[in-house]
């Protein structure tokens, strides 16, 4: 369909007569007339009465007026986005686990602005497996999550690309009231309340696997609560509610100031990787790799 049929109708609908159409297209009526024709064989029915000495619109024309010229608008709107469009100024939907959304996006969208200042993101923040289906799904377009030897390795295929942003590592703390009981050797009673993860979580499932004391519920004497949700347990272990496990890229500032103590000279630490994913056919975020992976620092 020539794009000129649709405004040829609507100066028609306009002036509601073709040699006033025509002059207003600088055409001539005949020239003008045939693209009208075209328009109705395209469209596969007439939008005109055709009689001797008259030309009238028909109503299903002047009806769907309206609708004509929101038509027009959109594919001038599709045009220009096409011919303009800059991936750098697009927005970027990623799926990322609620710890690394905290801990370690922030200074990503940084170093992402530097590159590309125009670029937007859109952040879904989940549980690993949700994160996972958002991503296959085609619903995101990248995925952030920490990746540990305790889990097993995430169903890509060949199409899917991996960077790698860094490293982290699971630290208990204590904090609060409870930073009194830590005792000499850096050791806490085995009966202090604990804030653990949910087994079948992501932290809970290696925390699990490397039998970590009071990181869950088979490895806690006294749980105080679960969640999976790291910064709710940041706040809670801030207070002094129970030990938790937490990234320590979540948790060093407050090391660092005292408000926290890390115990993990004493129970050890557990490393993360900070991984990235996005699908290798999509452009931009094929870029943002190359900006984020390791080495590009």
């Amino acid at each position: 369909m020539d794009m000129r049929w649709l405004d040829d109708v609507l100066v028609l609908l306009e002036e509601g007569n073709m040699t006033r159409a025509a002059a207003r297209r600088n055409i001539t009526q005949p020239a003008f007339s045939r693209r009208i024709r075209s328009f109705e064989d395209w469209l596969g029915v007439s939008v005109l009465d055709r009689g001797t000495n008259r030309v009238e619109l028909r109503p299903s024309l002047r009806s769907n007026e309206a609708e004509i010229r929101a038509l027009v608008q959109r594919l001038r709107d599709l045009r220009g986005k096409i011919a303009h469009f800059d991936p750098a100024s697009s927005t970027i939907s990623i799926a990322a686990q609620h710890a690394p959304v905290f801990s370690t996006f922030p200074d990503m969208a940084l170093r992402a602005k530097r590159s590309f200042p125009a670029l937007r993101f859109r952040m879904r923040a989940g549980n690993l497996r949700d994160c996972v289906t958002l991503f296959l799904r085609g619903d995101v377009s990248m995925l952030l999550c920490y990746e540990s030897a305790n889990a097993g390795p995430l169903p890509f295929g060949q199409s899917i690309r991996r960077e790698l942003w860094g490293f982290d590592y699971l630290i208990p703390v204590v904090g609060g009231a409870l930073r009194y009981t830590v005792r000499g050797n850096q050791e806490l009673p085995e009966n202090t309340p604990a804030v653990i993860y949910p087994e079948n979580s992501y932290f809970g499932e290696v925390l699990k696997q490397g039998e970590r004391p009071f990181g869950t519920q088979g490895h806690a004497a006294n749980p105080a609560c679960e969640t999976a949700f790291s910064s709710g347990i940041k706040e809670l272990v801030l207070n002094g509610i129970g030990i938790g496990w937490l990234p320590y890229s979540m948790v060093y500032r407050e090391v660092e100031a005292g408000e926290l103590i890390s115990l993990g000279n004493s129970y050890g630490k557990e490393p993360l990787e900070v991984a990235v994913y996005a699908d290798t056919t999509d452009e931009m975020s094929v870029a943002l790799l190359d900006v984020w992976k390791v080495g590009a620092r």
